[in-house]
């Protein structure tokens, strides 16, 4: 009986003919395959269309509005803007010199916008996660109160605020039917959309239709965190409260942290709203800043002013994010140490 033993490819280590590979002879390199080159670069393909429609939807308007704040551009050269002349940093300088009359509105509408903002994540916050905790346990009925939870996420904006709208009518609201004929809350009808209660209407109608969103994602998020934990620290004598301070709240640190980044980035950005509720003159109280863009663009027709004003809001939002990554980004390593 004969046998074979395998030839050893000469130079390669005593590695067998069988074992070298076609594309790699002594010294030579290694070829690629063509069927890993397409599986590497498909998913990049599929990518394409998307990265080419959020070009031309965003970056592209974005780029012109950013070239467009260094122009002049008034009622006089909207027919032909590219010959608008160049201004520089003029339209900048106006918007932020706060002792000239454009700078003072400006800067009132930020802190309005501001104040804004921050009650009404806070309640969309504490709302949302309050309700998303009493709907964690099973009972009968759970189902139809989420249901009924989603509803003002689901609706339409403008549907949504349109019915608010009415509800806010001095002579025939709803609001003013409860508070004063039927509580006796108030001593006369009050005037919802002007005035200094326009701020209170503009925030009830925001945390109205932004906590269900909070809610939706804290109750994702509780689903997440183990029965056992709860059974544990009921058996140690926990009671509710502590908890919700010592388990719920800890393990939902992740994403709370996402879900107030997106609602401050949401409310502050905020257009339709206040549009919708207050016409296209809000009243001062309620004058935020993606309204008074707007009236600054397009009632006294000047885009270069306007859309320096936007550049401004891009960058603030722009720093608010980077600082809010790093301090979370900062928090976790820290943590992760501990």
């Amino acid at each position: 009986m004969t046998t074979t033993t395998p030839t050893t490819v000469a130079g390669d280590g005593g590695r067998t003919a069988r074992e070298a590979s076609p594309g790699t002879a002594a010294g030579g390199p290694r070829r690629r395959r063509p069927g890993r080159i397409r599986r590497v670069s498909l998913p990049y393909l599929l990518l394409l269309p998307a990265l080419l429609l959020e070009l031309l939807v965003h970056l592209v308007p974005m780029a012109v509005g950013v070239v467009m704040s260094f122009k002049e551009l008034t009622q006089f050269f909207i027919r032909d803007w590219g010959a608008a002349p160049w201004t520089g940093l003029d339209n900048y300088q106006v918007a932020v010199d706060f002792d000239a009359p454009v700078g003072e509105e400006m800067l009132h509408s930020f802190l309005v916008t501001v104040v804004f903002t921050v009650l009404s994540v806070a309640l969309c916050w504490l709302i949302g996660t309050a309700a998303a905790i009493c709907m964690q346990d099973a009972f009968r009925g759970r189902g139809l109160l989420r249901a009924l939870f989603l509803v003002p996420y689901a609706l339409p904006v403008y549907a949504a605020v349109i019915t608010w709208v009415f509800m806010f009518q001095h002579d025939n609201g709803l609001v003013n039917h409860v508070l004063h004929d039927q509580l006796g809350v108030t001593d006369k009808p009050s005037f919802w959309l002007i005035g200094d209660n326009s701020f209170l209407a503009l925030l009830t109608v925001s945390v109205w239709k932004g906590w269900p969103f909070a809610f939706l994602i804290v109750m994702a998020g509780l689903q997440n965190i183990p029965k056992e934990l709860y059974e544990a620290a009921a058996l140690d004598g926990a009671g509710t409260w502590q908890q919700i301070r010592r388990i719920t709240l800890p393990s939902l640190s992740a994403v709370n942290q996402v879900l107030v980044l997106v609602l401050f980035l949401w409310t502050f950005n905020d257009f339709n709203t206040a549009f919708v509720l207050f016409g296209k003159s809000a009243p001062a109280a309620a004058d935020l800043v993606s309204v008074h863009i707007y009236q600054e663009s397009f009632a006294t027709w000047n885009f270069g002013r306007g859309s320096a004003m936007s550049v401004l809001l891009l960058l603030f939002l722009l720093v608010v994010t980077g600082v809010h990554l790093a301090v979370t980004s900062r928090g976790r390593r820290t943590r992760a140490r501990v």
